[in-house]
């Protein structure tokens, strides 16, 4: 029987109502999959912990993420407090960095009884993936920007080919699994600016060289703003897209605008050696504490890490696990009304979680 250890991080605001219920729902899956065992680690970050003790994350925190066998994280920040720069601290960053976390994957993916958002045609079409560069672009000059005289403010663009071929490679990993699973074949499409930036044009040069690696996976290019307008109108014709960091960042939160919101926003940040998993949602300071916050993006989460704990391990039972998960999710929305108030609905968070959690134990 296999043992791992999670370490959780609740984070601010609505983060360690969601991060219970992600919590619940592994615990069910635990039971009623049997075959392993999970320990749980509570580890202080976020705003709330500079408050009381002045760092955002803690080294030992830091250490302790390293020793687990995956991290269940919690939004983090909140608006009012910053550094004294003015910039919001953002400690989930700062971990991806330390971690080395490049690949954000960032599933979207509409669930039948979820209100659709936009007037696609078929809101069912909506399923693909956004690969997500974690480490360079923009944000390698984070907290290093340059501001001269009050009167320029500069920011620097880093693209390496080390990490545009992991993330590249990552997505067609995504994009071959996701066709063995549907049976039928993957497609990635490489997000840039390539028509105005060195940068990009770089990124999309590595990203070709990686697609001849896998040709059993087609492959594509699209700028930017046309994605946007795509991923709109036409969703269904996207299945995995890659892209740098900041591109990423708008575009896996308006891919769940098709889905149900960011309370329908699962992610993971996975690197060589570790991985976390995180709704995409924010702290959401104004409803925190009202136990209305939507728990489902977070339970979705808990899914992606039992089935990326089950490859990197070989344990096909967190993999049926991770499954149940998903199923039970499926189900409730589907058959119960699990729809808080962001879908529309009047349950309660605790509520919504309970009843995820009873689908997993009744699932087969």
């Amino acid at each position: 029987m296999g043992s791992y250890r999670i370490g959780v991080l609740p984070g601010d605001g609505i983060g360690p109502e969601v991060i219970a219920e992600g919590v619940k729902a592994l615990r069910a899956a635990r039971e009623a999959e049997g075959g392993f065992t999970l320990e749980f680690e509570e580890l202080p970050a976020g705003a709330g912990e500079y408050l009381a003790r002045g760092n955002p994350l803690p080294e030992a925190t830091v250490e302790r993420c390293r020793a687990a066998d995956a991290i269940l994280l919690g939004a983090m920040g909140l608006p009012d407090v910053r550094y004294p720069d003015g910039t919001e601290m953002v400690p989930q960053v700062d971990l991806r960095f330390r971690l080395d976390l490049y690949a954000g994957i960032r599933p979207v993916r509409w669930f039948p009884g979820v209100p659709a958002t936009l007037a696609q045609k078929r809101p069912e079409d909506v399923d693909f993936v956004v690969v997500r560069e974690s480490t360079e672009g923009l944000f390698a000059s984070m907290a290093t920007g340059v501001v001269l005289r009050d009167e320029v403010a500069v920011d620097h663009q880093v693209i390496t080919r080390k990490g545009a071929q992991r993330v590249c490679r990552a997505a067609f990993q995504w994009a071959d699994r996701r066709a063995r699973e549907r049976g039928r074949r993957g497609k990635v499409t490489c997000v840039d600016k390539a028509n105005v930036f060195r940068s990009m044009a770089f990124f999309r040069k590595v990203f070709d060289e990686v697609a001849a690696e896998w040709p059993q996976v087609d492959s594509e290019h699209a700028y930017v703003d046309a994605t946007a307008m795509r991923m709109v109108r036409q969703p269904e014709t996207f299945d995995v897209m890659v892209t740098e960091n900041m591109f990423g960042d708008i575009l896996s939160d308006l891919g769940p605008a098709l889905a149900g919101g960011l309370g329908m926003a699962p992610s993971a940040d996975i690197g060589d050696d570790y991985a976390v998993f995180q709704p995409t949602h924010g702290t959401a300071p104004d409803i925190a504490g009202r136990g209305i916050a939507n728990p489902l993006a977070t339970i979705l989460s808990a899914a992606m890490l039992l089935d990326w704990l089950g490859d990197r391990r070989g344990d096909d039972t967190l993999r049926r696990a991770g499954r149940r998960i998903t199923r039970a999710v499926e189900r409730g929305l589907a058959e119960q009304d699990l729809r808080g108030p962001d879908l529309g609905g009047t349950r309660a968070t605790t509520e919504i979680g309970d009843s995820v959690a009873a689908l997993i134990r009744s699932a087969g």
